[in-house]
Parts: structure tokens; sequence; C-alpha cells
């Protein structure tokens, strides 16, 4: 496969290799990704996250492994271990229907390998379309508030929420960003503040529990997340800590977008109970680890409830904000994503 880079995948010498998003912002560290066993665990531990890049890291994983001469039936088996190992994110599945179609082709090499590389231009022309449709939403000297991590670190283009942001900032609209630290892995501290420094565009870092003050203050025009699946009556699964914004935005009057890839949408679910929510390690809330050590700050016995995402009903939400255009509540109510196409 050709020499392949974007913000947070590189392909290089027959090799995957992904930015490990859990050394950032403090260093910049490329991680082998080659392996199915190698990729899925950065997937787990969140060393590479964001529904679109883990559709996209295991679209070029397959591809490469067949380059290496894997068969097809252990492809298969390695297509069935990737598509498993984030169940609510659909990007995944609906990445990995496209490359299952491409290796039962006659000459799946190189089929897993075109359908990988057009995976990803078609996920920066996605971001490219969102951010332009989301930015018209965008009203001069707004103060935007975001939560978790929604640029270039998890997608392969400019991003779906904070792409929309970065527009808007480009286009001279944007006053502010309030940043969500995004609790309990801070990818809003971590990662979005990284990433606006770099973009220049002025933010400030939040604690989660501080967006009901500010909203109250007035000092939010509009609420931009994104999303890992998108339900057929609209509801929405994000990070967790976005359906507590999407209830506060909704009492202050606020409008709160979501902006996602149509790949993202999954008629096949019915609503937001029918979502698959992971729950993760206890020990991501009983306490932190890092290069500095690890710290306890809970009892050792805690019990502890750790999901990764919760459910925004649709009607809480302004407008779907979509490669395709904005999708707004009445469209939903009349049930246009039930039939996917927008």
């Amino acid at each position: 496969m050709q020499t392949l880079q974007t913000t947070s995948l590189r392909v290089a010498n027959n090799q995957l290799f992904i930015l490990d998003q859990q050394a950032l912002p403090q260093e910049k560290r490329w991680l082998d990704a080659s392996t199915v066993e190698a990729l899925v665990g950065h997937i787990h531990a969140l060393r590479v996250r964001g529904a679109p890049l883990i559709g996209l890291s295991a679209s070029l994983l397959l591809a490469l492994l067949a380059e290496q001469g894997h068969n097809r039936d252990a492809l298969a088996v390695a297509l069935d271990t990737l598509r498993a190992a984030r169940p609510t994110a659909v990007n995944l599945m609906n990445n990995l229907d496209r490359m299952k179609q491409a290796l039962w082709q006659e000459d799946f090499v190189p089929a897993l390998v075109d359908e990988a590389l057009r995976l990803i231009e078609e996920d920066k022309q996605l971001c490219e379309a969102i951010a332009l449709a989301g930015s018209a939403l965008v009203q001069p000297g707004s103060r935007l508030l975001t939560h978790c991590n929604t640029g270039g670190l998890a997608t392969a283009g400019v991003g779906t929420a904070l792409g929309v942001i970065a527009l808007a900032h480009q286009q001279g609209k944007v006053s502010n960003v309030w940043v969500d630290e995004t609790r309990p892995l801070l990818q809003g501290g971590r990662l979005t503040a990284w990433e606006l420094g770099e973009l220049g565009v002025p933010y400030q870092l939040i604690t989660d529990s501080m967006a009901a003050s500010l909203m109250a203050k007035g000092q939010v025009d509009a609420v931009w997340v994104g999303a890992d699946r998108i339900a057929a009556n609209g509801d929405v699964a994000n990070k967790i800590g976005t359906y507590s914004l999407a209830v506060l935005a909704k009492f202050h009057g606020i409008p709160f977008y979501v902006a996602a890839p149509q790949t993202t949408l999954d008629p096949h679910c019915p609503n937001g109970d029918a979502i698959p929510i992971e729950q993760r390690d206890p020990r991501e809330i009983t306490g932190v680890a890092g290069s500095f050590g690890a710290v306890q700050w809970a009892p050792v016995d805690a019990q502890v409830y750790n999901p990764a995402f919760d459910v925004t009903p649709a009607a809480l939400i302004s407008g779907w904000v979509l490669d395709t255009g904005v999708v707004l509540p009445d469209a939903v109510e009349q049930g246009i994503f039930a039939g996917s196409t927008v």
C-alpha cells in the first residue's frame, strides 16, 4: 500500500501506525498497530479513538494484512474480531461491512486496498462537507461549548463538530470555545484543548460540572458535539456527559447541534435504548495513572459504574449536521433517518 498520513494514522513500509492519543498533549508518540491484537488493544485503551478513526484504522489494517498474504478465511476472522472491538461506534461496523464486500470479490487483495483508501478519502470529504454545513449555523461572535474530542485526531479530515468550529473561526464568527474536560479520560482537556491551540482558536477549559453555571449566566450561545451512533429516530449515542449538556441546553434555550458523517446513521437501530453502551475499566474512575505514576483516590473496594457513552433523545437536539446537510427535528420525526437517506 502507498505511504499514507493523516493526523492520527500512518501507513509506511506496509505497516500501520497510530498516534497514541493517551500520550497527548505532552508527547507525540506513534505506535505499531500492524496486528489485529495490537489494534484491538489500542482501541480498548483509547490510544486510537473517535468513531470515524476507529473504522478507518480497522479498514487499513485489513488491507495491509491482505497484502501480506493472509488468506480469505484468516481475513474474515480478523474482520470479525475488529468488528467486536468497540460495539457502540457504528462507523466501525459500516466500514467493515464495505470491507467484507471487497473481501469476497475474486481478486480480493487489490479490492480491499482500494476500498480502504476510498474510505479514507471519503472521510476527508465528509468532514469538509460537515464543516461547511455547520458553520452556516454559527452566528457572529458566538461562544460555543463542546464536549469530548471531534477534530482531526478522531477522523481522517478536519473533524466533525470541531471541524465546524474551526471553519466558523476562520470565518470570524467564534469569539470563544468552552471546552469540557470530559471525565474520566479527559479527552477535552488533553486533546480538544491541544487541537484548538494548534488551530489558533480561542478557548477556555472547564470541568464538566461548570457548563450549567455558564449557561445560566448567558455565556454559551450553542453546544456542538459529535456522535458515535445515530438511531433511526434521531437519538444519539456520544461520549458520557453529552446527555446532561443537552438537558441543560434545552432548559436554557440554547441550540444543541450534533455533527457527524452519514456513516454514523444506523437505520436498523430503532432508538437509543437499542444502542449497546460499553462499560469501561473501573480504574478510570477510582484513580489516575500516567508517566507520573498511579494515584488511587477511591476506596480499593469501591463499586464503580463507568459507561463510555450516554444517549441523548432526539427531542433535545436542535439539528443533526451531516455531510449531506442539516437535518431538522421535523424531518427526523417524519422518519428520514429510518430510511438512511438524507
